[in-house]
């Protein structure tokens, strides 16, 4: 086995990464003007592994750049000897797949590792996913996808890193920087790929690959943001675009988004491949009238490869006769694909060493698996100090994802085994059941289970419990892509079996797997406890356990705002103030007396019936320690535009347990040009106090960073007044003024 290392930093200097660049852009054009047109657009053309015998002859002719989901090393060694020793020029093909949130070892889902807020830990987490997948020959992963949503709804949502950008920022760049290491070339480095560029997380309803409407400012303030951090600050090997149209344009022939932002405004040089048949789904738009169109928009607008769809290969020599795209559009794309390449190596590195073999499940994965699930779990409610448990004799353990290993790992999961997930059942007796007697009844098949015949003996046996945990959410299958929800509470008689368990006078503690933020309030209510555990992969049994039993304390926050129903949607944080802002958040409708005259006076911008505010906000959690907030100090309360607001707090933990709190800086930019966010997040840090323990806490914000785009389309920092919080949560806290003149 190979000795397994996080993060060995190279000591190689900017001067020789910009030579090696040269390098290597000096072989690209060499070797582009060895190239047939046909061997070019081959390179643009991406293969599933459906059929390899038909495979290795399209490779052998120069006519595929890429092949998808090969997982058998043996194949892939085979792949690329057709490449590289039986086609003409010997180039090297990429093996693609889908390495979402882990390989082997399944780590929490991406918006269950977005509430850990942990930057390190979500690295190493694609960093072994890396080593992983390279294993058995694949080297692009199409992660980590980065779009900003605000919809729980959309079954995607499982796949983002939440609604906040400064937050996705900064998780995508790590996500980067795990997959593609500190040197891509090096045989366990992996090409990531931002995706889905752009706007996709705003489909209209929450309905997967529905429209956007979403303007230049709006890409550029928020939807932009992650995508630009990954090319500016980690070199993101790749682009993939996405299926919505915006405005009408979809985005996989968006020159405006792929070449006039992308490439000459952020300098990306890497390669743009196309989602899943997104070239000829622009048939269906209505934007193109046939295939050949399609791959014309695509190409000219700056698709360099196109996924599986083949319109390129069929068309672009045509397209070239008649004119309709350039030379110049083939040899870009071409160079683009063909620099990544050499960058990872695989003109001097193509097959899979044996060397490499016998990294699945590795102590070390596993443990970092565990970690990131410990790390993911949100708790919303302990009341009267329920968690952690402590002198109980019986549990009685319910609910449909107790005992489930497959639907634990979530969403995206190709390679994932259900036979090495460890589920909280087992975790539970294997590691407190020497001393605890634990029962089991699952009184549900699965989540959307709608049968209750066994609702009374789960009742006799809770009777008995000291305690009764609840295992419920939703199925894996329920969230990802192409699995929208309009309804967001509890599948089948999920609710009914926290209600009939709720009403026997015993601890409930409700735990909850799921792909999305769902409708609890009632839960919420009838549950003495609730651990919100995402779907948290392979080792989420023994994180589960652990954080019940208190070996672990609860630090997960918030990535999204959870709703109180579905009607509120979509609701997060970062909203616009209105001109009638809500000031209250009680139900309206008792107050209004029966046969009342229509008035608007006084009215605020609320719902009758469920008032302005979510259920819990951007950045909630809840922990076993109580960790108390000094006053925010700053150096100085009057900056320029260059200058770096420095403020510090003392954190106090008052409580009895160590722990973890994710601390909160929040701005507010109090009138600028347009209409500015009532808050937004600008930094973070995780702090580790150990009961009784006090710390000072820093913040180093350059003005720079509070730039936006404002009514003349210029990003920059408007001098005036600002508030800023150093709070717990996107809600709590009081404001202390800046001015920036």
């Amino acid at each position: 086995m190979r000795i397994f290392i996080l993060f060995i930093p190279l000591l190689i200097t900017p001067n020789l990464l910009a030579q090696k660049d040269i390098d290597i852009n000096q072989k690209v054009d060499s070797l582009l003007n060895r190239m047939t047109l046909l061997e070019k657009i081959g390179q643009m053309n991406q293969l599933s592994a459906d059929d390899m015998e038909t495979n290795y002859e399209l490779i052998r002719r120069g006519l595929a750049g890429s092949v998808l989901s090969i997982t058998n090393p043996t194949v892939a060694n085979k792949a690329q000897l057709v490449a590289v020793e039986e086609s003409r020029l010997g180039i090297p093909i990429i093996i693609g797949r889908d390495v979402i949130h882990g390989f082997k070892t399944i780590f929490p889902i991406p918006l269950g590792q977005a509430a850990s807020f942990d930057e390190e830990l979500v690295q190493q987490g694609a960093r072994i996913a890396a080593i992983e997948a390279s294993s058995v020959g694949i080297r692009w992963t199409f992660a980590p996808m980065m779009d900003i949503t605000r919809d729980p709804r959309w079954g995607r949502v499982a796949e983002s890193l939440g609604e906040d950008p400064l937050l996705a920022s900064k998780l995508a760049v790590a996500m980067v920087k795990g997959f593609q290491g500190d040197n891509l070339s090096n045989p366990d480095a992996i090409a990531a790929c931002a995706k889905h560029f752009v706007g996709y997380g705003a489909a209209e309803g929450g309905r997967d690959y529905n429209t956007t409407l979403i303007t230049e400012r709006g890409f550029r303030n928020l939807y932009l943001k992650p995508f630009e951090a990954t090319v500016k600050v980690a070199n993101v090997a790749t682009i993939m675009s996405s299926f919505n149209a915006n405005d009408g344009i979809p985005a996989t022939a968006n020159k405006f988004l792929l070449k006039d932002i992308l490439r000459d405004e952020w300098g990306f040089d890497g390669f743009v491949v196309s989602d899943w048949a997104s070239v000829t789904e622009m048939i269906a738009h209505g934007f193109s009238e046939n295939e050949k169109q399609a791959a014309m928009q695509a190409i000219k607008a700056g698709v360099d490869m196109e996924m599986v769809s083949g319109t390129y290969l069929a068309n672009a020599e045509k397209l070239l006769e008649e004119k309709k795209i350039s030379e110049e559009n083939i040899d870009n794309a071409v160079r683009n694909i063909l620099r990544v390449k050499f960058r990872l190596g695989l003109f001097d590195n193509p097959y899979v060493s044996s060397e490499l073999k016998n990294v699945f499940y590795a102590p070390a994965h596993l443990e970092k698996a565990k970690e990131a699930a410990e790390e993911s779990v949100v708790m919303l409610k302990n009341k009267n100090s329920t968690l952690p448990l402590k002198k109980v004799k019986k549990i009685l353990v319910v609910g449909p994802l107790a005992n489930m290993p497959h639907e634990q790992m979530g969403t995206w999961v190709f390679d994932g085994e259900a036979s090495h997930t460890q589920t909280p059942l087992l975790a539970l007796r294997k590691q407190y059941g020497e001393k605890v007697k634990i029962d089991y009844e699952p009184v549900l098949k699965y989540s959307r289970d709608n049968d209750i015949s066994a609702f009374n003996k789960a009742v006799e046996k809770a009777k008995k419990a000291d305690v009764i945990l609840a295992f419920v959410g939703e199925e894996s299958i329920l969230s990802g892509e192409a699995h929208s929800l309009s309804d967001l509470h509890l599948q089948g008689a999920q609710s009914k079996l926290i209600k009939k368990l709720s009403d026997i006078e015993k601890p409930l503690i409700t735990v909850i797997m799921a792909g999305r933020p769902l409708s609890i309030e009632d839960e919420i209510i009838q549950s003495d406890a609730l651990l919100y555990a995402w779907h948290p992969g392979t080792m989420g049994g023994p994180a589960i356990a652990d954080l019940l039993f208190g070996k672990a304390n609860p630090s997960g926050r918030l990535p999204i705002t959870f709703p109180k129903e579905v009607g509120q949607i979509p609701m997060y944080y970062n909203h616009l103030n209105t001109g009638r802002p809500p000031t209250g958040n009680d139900s309206q409708l008792d107050c209004i007396p029966v046969g009342a005259l229509q008035t608007s006076l006084g009215n605020t911008s609320l719902y009758l019936d469920s008032g302005h505010e979510p259920l819990f906000p951007f950045g909630f959690g809840l922990s076993y320690s109580n960790f108390k907030y000094g006053e925010p100090k700053l150096k100085e309360k009057i900056l320029s535009v260059n200058d770096t607001l420095n403020v510090s707090m003392e954190l106090s933990n008052i409580g009895d347990y160590d722990g973890t709190e994710i601390v909160q800086l929040y701005i507010r930019d109090l009138y600028g040009s347009i209409a500015r966010p009532v808050r937004e997040l600008k930094d973070f840090q995780r702090v580790n106090l150990k009961a009784g323990e006090n710390k000072v806490v820093h913040f180093q914000l350059p003005i720079s960073q509070i730039a936006f785009w404002n009514i003349n389309m210029e990003e920059i920092v408007e001098p005036g007044n600002f508030h800023m919080w150093i709070s717990r949560d996107s809600k709590s806290g009081e404001p202390i003024n800046f001015e920036v003149r």
